[in-house]
């Protein structure tokens, strides 16, 4: 969800930022872009090192998903370019899109609401459904059996490394988005989603390799 349906870096950094200044705790810039997409717990495990206890950690994450959900509601949000277009024409098609990210349920439910794209999703898994983190594949194994897909006929958006390859790790494609021109191993990589090309979705799926998936097998998934 996070910078792949919508832009929320701004809005994450500043409700981190007050939730931990609340505990008289400072953090960078840099610190927080490299915990992004990560679950609450492990990105506080590694700020707060051994005072990270359960019900700390437990606190400052609440608080910081409350300030979240509040600037979003207050300030709205919009879809990053392309996404629209895409979620609508994939719905059109007949695709099963789910949701598979490691933020809370209550901000995911939120963000679609605000979107108005809820009726599109025919899944959700957060933070909350799963025991590991990305680059784990358990939150995209678990959107594919909610989905009554098999994994080799799933296609994960992503953009951060860790998202890509843990989409591998299930078995798989990928369609990496990079904003801002980092390296993403995945088996498209653009820029933005409206610069995708037509029906790039079908085309992962065809696009047989020996570690990936075969033309066959991408006919089944149809």
């Amino acid at each position: 969800m996070d910078g792949t349906l919508i832009d929320s870096e701004e809005f994450h950094w500043q409700s981190w930022r007050r939730a931990l200044q609340n505990q008289g705790i400072s953090i960078t810039r840099e610190q927080f872009l490299s915990s992004f997409g990560q679950r609450n717990d492990l990105i506080l495990s590694q700020w707060l090192g051994t005072s990270a206890t359960p019900e700390r950690a437990a606190g400052i994450a609440e608080a910081k998903e409350i300030m979240y959900r509040h600037l979003i509601r207050r300030d709205g949000i919009s879809p990053l370019p392309g996404v629209a277009g895409w979620l609508d024409g994939l719905h059109r098609q007949g695709w099963r899109q789910a949701i598979a990210s490691a933020a809370p349920r209550a901000n995911i439910e939120m963000v679609v609401e605000v979107l108005s794209v809820t009726h599109m999703f025919k899944a959700i898994v957060s933070g909350d459904d799963v025991h590991k983190g990305k680059p784990d594949p358990e939150v995209y194994v678990l959107a594919a059996e909610r989905l009554g897909v098999a994994p080799a006929c799933c296609i994960v958006v992503e953009d951060v490394v860790a998202g890509i390859e843990g989409a591998r790790a299930a078995g798989m494609r990928s369609i990496g988005v990079s904003r801002h021109g980092k390296h993403l191993p995945a088996d498209v990589v653009v820029r933005s989603r409206d610069l995708l090309d037509t029906n790039p979705f079908d085309n992962v799926l065809q696009d047989g390799t020996p570690a990936a998936i075969n033309a066959q097998t991408a006919h089944d998934c149809h």
